[in-house]
């Protein structure tokens, strides 16, 4: 699957380097999510908080997604670790799902690695965005 240019906002990519750095200080060298992550990161186009499209998930983002085999709809927000509760609808940036949705627009077909395979999810919506919302903070 070709890829696709993505955006990451400053703040969000200052805070998504530092959850990295802390957890390789704490024994989190060699994982894989932390990697894949890292590499999204090094390829992201990096913009101001202002000017990132309002389309695209970043971090709070509250998205649709389907699954292009199944059709199955799921609705997540993207959080940080500590924040995560699938239950809740409240997915980890750190999840495979997570990792492969940060950064894509509405529209987009991303790959979603699950143990047996590769899943093809499509971006349907995003519901919320906080930068698109004025909410820089989050």
């Amino acid at each position: 699957m070709k890829e696709r240019r993505i955006f990451i906002t400053k703040f969000d990519k200052a805070r998504l380097e530092e959850l990295i750095s802390v957890a390789d200080e704490f024994g989190g060298r060699d994982r894989k999510d932390l990697e894949a992550l890292a590499d999204e990161l090094d390829r992201a186009d990096v913009v101001a908080s202002a000017e990132v499209p309002p389309d695209v998930v970043t971090m709070n983002s509250k998205v649709v997604l389907s699954d292009q085999k199944t059709g199955e709809k799921m609705t997540y927000v993207l959080v940080f670790p500590k924040d995560a509760n699938v239950a809740e609808g409240r997915i980890s940036v750190l999840a495979p799902v997570g990792t492969s949705i940060l950064g894509y627009a509405k529209g987009d077909v991303v790959e979603w690695t699950v143990p047996y395979g590769k899943r093809l999810i499509r971006i349907d919506d995003v519901l919320y965005q906080p930068e698109a919302a004025g909410d820089f903070h989050l």
